[in-house]
């Protein structure tokens, strides 16, 4: 009998994350003769993992898939979509947008999709601080920053270290763009894994999506053990933000966001060339 074929799948430590792969984590969804382990870095690490092609699958910046696009493919689902909503950048109660921006603006890392848009808002270049992402809102109100780009959970909890908002970045996005959707973490599969392989593990990943909406308290009580300090409420209202309608397929107007996203970010020279998203299908 052969072994089964292991396939590495990298996301970060997050509710979001965690509660999308519940059915894989405890067997709940069958895989064939495919064994998925999981590997939990940050987003940034999980970034640079990827121009090594560590992961057979893995979750990566919108923003870092520009760089590569040809290494790794886009499944259909598993992404994270804004909708009206996403990054901010927060600053210390009585510091302008102008004063905030000044620098040094503390950010999750150069290739997030956040660090992205940021640049697009600001429309100039930015003093910043590559930080920890848990860390951001720490050296905002400490001083060691004049304003942080906020991802993840901190887009709950700013408030609770009386900090200011700068500008949802999401919101801004939406307002450039007519409405669409900020796409921020993407889930790709190696391209080397070729045609038939790539199709069936991008299947599988959208049952084991669907089984956790389906199938929610107990998704969400696995998911938990990732809030960081979040309670039920705030952890269930961040998932129910970032795993959606868009998160089981990009739809026509997630697939327009993120060509929209890669366009402008080409134009303003941000990225080195025009990339145009491949999206794989079961």
């Amino acid at each position: 009998m052969s072994q089964p074929l292991e396939i590495r799948v990298g996301h970060s430590p997050d509710p979001d994350d965690a509660f999308m792969f519940y059915a894989l984590a405890v067997d709940a969804i069958p895989t064939g003769d495919l064994r998925f382990s999981h590997v939990l870095a940050d987003i940034e690490t999980l970034n640079q993992w990827s121009f090594e092609g560590r992961l057979e699958v893995t979750a990566m910046s919108a923003h870092a898939y520009a760089f590569l696009h040809d290494r790794y493919a886009l499944m259909h689902c598993g992404a994270s979509l804004g909708h009206g909503y996403g990054p901010i950048l927060i600053t210390r109660p009585g510091l302008s947008a102008e004063e905030a921006l000044a620098g040094p603006v503390a950010i999750p890392g150069k290739l997030t999709t956040a660090w992205l848009v940021a640049q697009l808002y600001a429309e100039r270049p930015l003093a910043v601080r590559e930080v920890a992402f848990d860390r951001i809102l720490d050296e905002v109100a400490e001083g060691r920053a004049s304003a942080g780009l906020v991802i993840h959970e901190g887009q709950l909890t700013w408030r609770d270290q009386g900090l200011a908002l700068v500008e949802d970045l999401g919101r801004w996005w939406a307002e450039q763009t007519g409405g669409l959707p900020l796409p921020l973490g993407v889930d790709c599969v190696r391209r080397d894994l070729g045609p038939e392989l790539m199709s069936r593990i991008t299947g599988i990943l959208g049952a084991s999506i669907r089984h956790a909406l389906d199938h929610r308290e107990p998704a969400l009580e696995y998911a938990m053990q990732y809030g960081r300090g979040l309670d039920r409420v705030r952890a269930d209202r961040f998932v129910e933000m970032y795993v959606n309608r868009s998160t089981l397929d990009f739809g026509v107007e997630g697939r327009q966001a993120v060509q929209e996203l890669l366009d402008r970010a080409w134009k303003a020279g941000l990225i080195p060339q025009r990339v145009v998203p491949e999206f794989i299908y079961p």
